[in-house]
C-alpha cells in the first residue's frame, strides 16, 4: 500500500483588482504595493498573491519604478525607517 499524502484545497484567491475596479496599480502608491512584498524586499509571486497575470505584470512594474525612486527598499538591509 503506498502512501499518498493529503491534498489541501484552500478556496482559490480573486484577483483584487479584478473585483474590485475602484482599484488602480500605482507606483506612487506605495501603501497598496507593500502587500505584494514581503519582508525580505521581495514581491510575492502571482500563486501566492492570487493575482491574474495582467495585473502581476503591472503590480511588478510598479513596484520596480518604486524601487528606483526610493520610494521602496531593494531589500530589507534597505528599509526606511517610517
Amino acid at each position: 500500500m503506498a502512501f499518498q499524502p493529503r491534498r489541501r484545497f484552500t478556496r482559490r484567491k480573486g484577483c483584487r483588482f479584478c473585483i474590485d475596479n475602484t482599484l488602480t496599480i500605482d507606483f506612487k502608491e506605495t501603501r497598496n504595493l507593500r502587500y505584494f512584498i514581503s519582508e525580505r524586499g521581495k514581491i510575492i509571486p502571482r500563486r501566492i498573491s492570487g493575482n491574474c497575470a495582467e495585473h502581476q505584470r503591472g503590480v511588478t512594474e510598479a513596484i520596480k519604478r518604486a524601487r528606483n525612486i526610493a520610494l521602496l527598499p531593494f531589500t530589507a538591509s534597505h528599509q526606511l525607517d517610517k
